[in-house]
């Protein structure tokens, strides 16, 4: 392990509240551009191990951000750097006006020891983003319990690229709910971001049952199975 790294996880454990072990022993080091793809059988850890990444999940082991432990930077600090963007985001009060109003005010997003990029500092990007893939600016005054499934994912996602906080994100199957052309147009906005200069962007852990969007999307896989995970050249077909 080097303190140059971006992202590193070594020997990392989790076990349910019963005591029955879910994983163990994954370890994984990301670098800039990568984008690991996650797979395996429903229920094999999948989604626990981008909560652990998140620092949502209790676990043993080691995750180093930098160099340093989520703890050092403030958990909530941590969770702008790394960010979580669930399969199915929680229905919240209010609107996604009102997410997004109170996510640009919140302290611990503000840029550390850099200046804002032009993305971050521009509250109207998210709805720029979503808009591209095909959610009305009207969806954003909505209740969130009024919004569909696949516009709830879009808007949820579009927050997220949009804050521009983030240099690593976990993405649980962001497409999920969505036809195969907005998937596309939703693939190729991540994929962007993730090479654009202006972006903070810099690594992405996206779980996808979908052998085509792996063979798509991914850089490197790693495959969940039996209580462990490898890193396997090439994705399952």
């Amino acid at each position: 392990m080097s303190g140059d790294d971006l992202f590193t996880v070594h020997d990392l454990d989790c076990t349910t509240e019963e005591g029955s072990q879910i994983f163990s022993g994954v370890s994984i080091v990301l670098n800039e551009g990568d984008i690991v793809v996650v797979q395996g059988k429903s229920g094999c850890g999948k989604t626990t191990f981008l909560k652990c990444l998140a620092h949502l999940n209790l676990y043993t082991g080691k995750i180093l951000f930098h160099g340093k432990t989520p703890k050092s930077y403030g958990i909530p600090v941590y969770r702008t750097k790394v960010a979580y963007v669930p399969q199915r985001p929680p229905l919240l009060p209010g609107s996604p006006r009102d997410f997004l109003s109170a996510a640009f005010s919140f302290g611990a997003r503000r840029k550390k020891g850099k200046s804002a990029s032009m993305y971050a500092e521009d509250p109207e990007y998210p709805v720029k983003i979503a808009s591209s893939w095909g959610i009305d600016v009207q969806l954003w005054n909505r209740d969130w319990s009024n919004l569909s499934g696949g516009e709830t994912q879009r808007i949820a996602l579009a927050i997220c690229i949009g804050l521009d906080s983030a240099e690593v994100l976990l993405l649980d199957e962001p497409t999920s709910a969505l036809d195969h052309q907005s998937c596309l147009q939703v693939e190729r906005q991540i994929l962007d971001t993730l090479r654009s200069n202006e972006s903070s962007l810099k690594a992405i852990v996206w779980i996808t049952h979908s052998p085509e969007q792996a063979s798509r999307v991914g850089t490197r896989f790693l495959h969940f199975s039996g209580g462990s995970a490898l890193e396997e050249p090439n994705p399952p077909v």
